[in-house]
């Protein structure tokens, strides 16, 4: 009997292959029985980042433990080679908003960066991988964000790697709109910087400009929070750049996906 893809997706550490078995953390146990709703015999989809997509069958559910069989690979694991985002922090309730739809997009890294105008919140990593992680689950993503801890801009940008271009979404006005500078670079990886709420001081920009790497970028006419600007800047370069050229894989989900 051909086997459905289940509506249901869950990031696994554990290795996939065929016959393999994962078994879930508590916490995930207790999602799939309080949540999901699932119970032994129902089917989920899995993967780690590595491995690509597998159906897996739940074999044994309780209130502490849960674990799953792989039985059929239905993706391969594709190269990640999405456009970083480099972020000045911001508040925590749009960050994250910003995470989470950032991930959707398909971002391959999140960069947070304090500048000299960034107002430095405490963050909780553990919640923002957490995220990041049911993001990838929605958007059938195959792979999490690599989400990097907080560090000065100028820290980032002494390390740059000089083969990825650096998209600058410059709030002055002055830049060339995103279009017209994005046939001006070159091919490569990418990665997208928004600044801070009131912009990016005018040593940082001066600063931003001498570097070979860096190539600014107009949003439009109009007044964007930190958040809109880092998505409409991701948007822009996913499309320009080509990275929205494949199609999504439709399925009919059924949490019941085995005979």
């Amino acid at each position: 009997m051909q086997q459905q893809k289940p509506a249901t997706r869950l990031f696994v550490e554990a290795a996939l292959g065929e016959g393999a078995t994962v078994a879930f953390a508590p916490d995930a146990a207790h999602r799939l029985r309080a949540v999901l709703r699932l119970k032994a015999g129902d089917g989920v989809a899995l993967f780690n980042g590595r491995d690509g997509e597998w159906l897996a069958r739940i074999e044994q559910r309780d209130r502490g433990a849960a674990t799953a069989v792989a039985r059929e690979q239905t993706r391969a694991q594709p190269i990640e080679d999405g456009p970083w985002l480099v972020f000045a922090l911001i508040k925590r309730a749009r960050l994250e908003w910003l995470v989470e739809k950032a991930t959707e997009l398909g971002a391959a890294a999140l960069l947070p960066v304090a500048t000299q105008r960034t107002v430095v919140e405490r963050i909780n990593p553990a919640r923002l991988a957490a995220i990041a992680r049911e993001a990838a689950e929605q958007s059938e993503r195959l792979a999490l964000p690599d989400l990097r801890a907080p560090e000065p801009l100028e820290r980032l940008l002494a390390a740059w790697p000089a083969a990825r271009s650096l998209v600058l979404c410059d709030e002055t006005g002055t830049a060339p709109p995103v279009a017209e500078a994005m046939a001006k670079i070159p091919p490569g990886p990418l990665a997208v910087l928004i600044g801070p709420e009131g912009g990016f001081a005018e040593t940082e920009l001066d600063a931003l400009r001498k570097l070979p790497f860096v190539f600014p970028v107009g949003l439009g006419p109009r007044v964007l929070r930190s958040e809109t600007a880092a998505l409409a800047g991701l948007a822009l370069v996913q499309a320009l750049g080509g990275g929205w050229g494949g199609a999504r894989r439709r399925h009919q989900g059924s949490g019941a996906a085995f005979a």
